[in-house]
């Protein structure tokens, strides 16, 4: 039996995720039990999610772990008593806490949509002036990741790169914590467009969190006057490239990372390390230097 712990069910990425687990749990004649947080940050539930499966007989879990930090007993604890454990999406802080982590590079795709959001205000001949629509109050690994790749991809000195907010860099206005929704994007941007009318770089943790944004700016007649660029590569984030309400987003692969991880359990795989199941810019514009491919294409490779 494989247990499948996403973040939420309200986010169309693990929403996906699910979905393509229930299908290679039926390819393989595997039982799967899924379980979801109420909302980014819920790790108690995830916690009594682990030990239950563990209880019952679990064979692995695959987590997507909302704290890895405040999930890193339970873990243990579970494979103690000889169950796998695997990571997907998001790293835990110490690689061999699990047996295993199926997700993107996450701070590679945040320096890639940097790379990218740079070149296009550059060839506008503009200068940044950047908000930032982070995850979450206390640090996880694809929060800050993603944050200090974004931040590197567009010259920022990220300074320490396991830690978001020691930039002393006049280009970054501001920053607020979204939770990964598209409420939380829309209170953000908000409040921070209040304090600094000349942002004109949004970058979100998810496309959840800019989907959020766009809508707030589009109600403030601002949308044309701020970029966004974000992270997921569901369908729904193409469209919105397509539509420019979106400059560019990072397609990742929930869908491998489910079907990879499903397929460790089954055949009992431990010690596979990081496996990086890849990501590539979906653009609006292709910009020289910045390797990306158009929303034809992305349409056609995207999840959701």
């Amino acid at each position: 039996m494989v247990g499948l712990l996403t973040k939420t069910d309200g986010n169309p990425f693990f929403v996906a995720m699910e979905e393509a687990a229930r299908q290679r749990v039926y390819e393989l004649d595997v039982e799967l039990r899924a379980y979801a947080g109420e909302g980014d940050g819920d790790w108690e539930s995830q916690a009594r999610a682990v030990a239950e499966l563990v209880e019952d007989g679990a064979d692995g879990i695959l987590i997507t772990p909302s704290d890895p930090a405040a999930l890193e007993e339970a873990v243990r604890l579970a494979r103690e008593a000889g169950t796998l454990v695997i990571a997907l999406d998001t790293p835990f802080e110490e690689k061999d806490a699990v047996d295993g982590t199926f997700a993107t590079d996450n701070f590679g795709a945040g320096e890639l949509i940097g790379r990218w959001a740079r070149a296009r205000l550059e060839a506008e001949g503009k200068e940044a002036n950047i908000a930032t629509l982070d995850g979450y109050p206390k640090p996880v690994s694809v929060d800050v990741l993603r944050n200090q790749g974004f931040l590197k991809g567009y010259g920022i000195d990220v300074k320490d790169a396991g830690r978001m907010g020691d930039e002393e860099d006049a280009r970054i206005l501001g920053r607020g914590v979204t939770m990964g929704t598209e409420e939380g994007g829309r209170r953000v941007i908000k409040e921070l467009i209040g304090q600094y009318p000349s942002i004109n770089l949004a970058y979100a943790i998810n496309e959840p969190a800019a989907t959020g944004a766009y809508a707030a700016l589009a109600e403030l007649g601002l949308a044309e006057d701020v970029l966004i660029v974000t992270i997921d590569g569901g369908c729904a984030g193409v469209r919105r490239v397509a539509a420019g309400e979106f400059g560019a987003t990072v397609m990742q692969y929930p869908l491998e990372m489910a079907r990879l991880g499903v397929e460790a359990v089954a055949e009992n795989t431990p010690g596979l390390d990081f496996h990086d199941t890849g990501a590539v810019l979906v653009a609006g514009e292709p910009v020289a230097g910045v390797p990306s491919i158009g929303v034809a294409e992305g349409l056609r490779e995207c999840w959701g």
